[in-house]
């Protein structure tokens, strides 16, 4: 299996296209460019360090939360629960 640098991902909302595109980019490159910037730390250890379909869903549903700050027209589209799914 091939070795990788450590990656960021970078999730960007093309409006004009309606789509997604995600980006690995290396942490190091990134790091500058991040600096300064709004960080929402998620703690591993709040989530008893399981990484479940639950984790995964609460996780997609704060970064589509925080895409649709900057581009409200996004909001049509969303229809995410708050509470956890049993």
């Amino acid at each position: 299996m091939a070795r990788h640098p450590p990656y960021s991902v970078v999730l960007t909302y093309f409006e004009d296209h309606q789509e997604f595109a995600l980006q690995a980019i290396d942490r190091a490159t990134l790091a500058p460019l991040v600096a300064g910037t709004l960080e929402i730390p998620i703690l591993l250890d709040e989530h008893n360090f399981s990484l479940d379909d639950a984790f995964a869903r609460r996780l997609g549903g704060a970064l589509l939360s925080l895409i649709a700050l900057g581009q409200p027209d996004i909001n049509q589209y969303m229809s995410i629960t708050d509470d956890p799914i049993d």
